[in-house]
This record gives C-alpha cells, structure tokens and sequence, in this order.
C-alpha cells in the first residue's frame, strides 16, 4: 500500500506559483504581437501591476479595483482576472473580487485586501523578472497621476 504525499504550501507559495504561471503566459501570449504592442501590452500590466498596492493602500480595496477596471485596458482587466484568481481560486464562478469587495462585511474585507497585497507583491516580482518591467516604467506618460483623486 504506497502512501501519497501531500505537500502543503503556504498561501505565499501558492500565490507565488499561481502568479508566475499566469505571467509566463503573458509573455508567451505577447510574442506573436508586433515588438511595439508586445513592450506596451507588457509595460501596462507590469506598470499597474506596480501601482495596484499603493492605490489598495492608499483608497482602499474596493475604490481602487473599480478604479483600475473602469480604465478600460485590456492589460489591467488582465491583471484584476489574474488576481481574482489568485486570490480566489479556480472556483471565482460564485462572486467577482469585484463584487465580493464592494459586499464584505468588514473581517472578510481586511481578509481580502491583505490577500490582494500578498498576491500583488509576486505580480511585481514577475513583472521584473519575467516582463523585465520596472517601477516606473510607463507606457504613457500621463499615466495614474491625478486620475486616483
């Protein structure tokens, strides 16, 4: 009778594999684009992805995704179906993150905005390593400055 090994992984292991999987795929999906729409679709998620904690910090979890999904970017809504399924899960059928964070009660509320900046720090992560975007980088200059007000 073998015994099956079951690994447990911390919630920061998981994020950092989920995200990883969903950034290399970026990058993979992105090299069939012309080298100018490659660098400006990769800029524009790494950029935000860069931005999102310090809006979430600065706005709070629910202002700052609306935020970020009224923009109308692809990249971005990109990002926010990524970190809805990071933070999430596979099983994201029931309530949007979106959703979810304009409804919770104010425990489940913390608990989301601490998931949300746990995830975030592995997109930035990738978002140099893999998409070799740093802070900073932008891909229009008028960027997030006065729109977050």
């Amino acid at each position: 009778m073998e015994v099956e090994e079951k690994t447990m992984l911390t919630r920061k292991q998981r994020y950092a594999e989920c995200v990883f999987g969903q950034v290399d795929q970026l990058k993979k999906d992105s090299e069939s684009k012309p080298q100018k729409e490659r660098e400006t679709h990769r800029k524009s998620y790494g950029s935000m992805a860069h931005k999102l904690p310090v809006l979430i910090r600065t706005s709070g979890l629910a202002q700052a995704l609306e935020f970020v999904h009224s923009r109308g970017k692809d990249e971005h809504k990109l990002l926010l179906n990524h970190l809805e399924k990071a933070v999430l899960g596979k099983d994201t059928d029931q309530e949007s993150l979106l959703s979810r964070s304009r409804k919770a009660e104010l425990s489940e509320y913390m608990r989301l905005t601490r998931d949300c900046l746990s995830a975030l720090l592995w997109y930035k992560r990738f978002a140099e390593s893999v998409l070799g975007v740093k802070a900073g980088d932008e891909v229009e200059k008028n960027g997030m400055e006065g729109e977050e007000k």
